[in-house]
């Protein structure tokens, strides 16, 4: 299976490989139909891991391509990656201006500031995490789109790494949405179909994204260092302060720093 999935065109890998994370969005969902709680230190200790994956892989999968492939083209190396770094977390930072602030990484954290009106505060909730996860599905499409440019330091170990820790963050986020619209009263089967919805934007992202930077090699250097910068601003602003705000702080850092050596291990050991 896995030989199989080596001998496929990277954009057909970056589709299969966010298919993975928006299918992990409704795993987290499909916990509307099983339960009323959770575990909430195995919710921590998966944010952690997670944290840590994306944190390895925004250098070994993302900036540390970009970085080569600008000095490969006769560039200043940093200028494209600190300018993609950047605009990467201001856009995220934009999004987070222009919605309602809402934190999905915790299922029992109410939105602040939306209407009391319930289909408005879901309809406000999808979009603010459909809105966070295209950034997560174009850097997973571009991770798979640098292989194509036969980059060394862009590996398939490193590409799918990036996509399992990403589809590990986006199962907390699926529960995020179904259980406090289930709560709120919302039938089981549309709290469901809502807290999945917002993960189906990714592999849509993540082929544009492979797409974009197989045919436009010019925008790679820069659509890494961006995704990059948008995996930052996601792990910063959402993954860690989710982890540690139910108290489970040392669980969650343990978590983070055994998320990055296997990251580690996989881009460098294996790719």
């Amino acid at each position: 299976m896995i030989d199989y999935f080596l001998t496929l065109h990277p954009v057909i890998q970056a589709l299969i490989a966010t298919l993975f994370t928006w299918g992990m969005t409704a795993l987290g969902a499909a916990l509307v139909f099983t339960t009323k709680n959770f575990n909430q230190r195995f919710m921590d200790s998966m944010l952690g891991f997670a944290g840590g994956v994306m944190i390895a892989a925004s250098f070994w999968s993302l900036l540390a391509p970009a970085l080569e492939m600008a000095e490969a083209n006769g560039n200043t190396p940093w200028i494209p990656a600190a300018v993609g770094f950047m605009f990467g977390g201001i856009f995220l930072w934009g999004i987070d201006k222009i919605l309602p602030h809402l934190h999905p990484t915790s299922p029992i954290q109410e939105a602040e500031g939306i209407h009391p009106n319930r289909k408005k505060r879901s309809t406000l909730l999808v979009l603010a995490i459909t809105m966070h996860n295209i950034p997560e599905g174009l850097a997973v499409g571009v991770a798979f789109g640098a292989i194509a440019a036969d980059l060394p330091t862009a590996t398939v170990a490193g590409a799918v790494a990036l996509a399992i820790g990403i589809g590990i963050q986006n199962f907390p986020e699926g529960v995020a949405v179904s259980m406090p619209l289930r709560r709120e009263g919302m039938s089981r089967r549309r709290s469901f179909m809502y807290g999945q919805f917002s993960g189906m934007v990714e592999p849509i992202a993540g082929i544009i994204g492979a797409l974009a930077v197989t045919f436009v090699q010019p925008l790679l250097p820069y659509a890494l260092s961006f995704a990059a910068g948008a995996m930052i601003f996601v792990v910063a602003e959402e993954v860690i302060p989710g982890s540690q705000e139910q108290g489970n702080r040392d669980l969650a850092s343990m978590s983070l720093m055994i998320g990055f050596t296997v990251m580690m291990i996989l881009d460098v050991a294996l790719g």
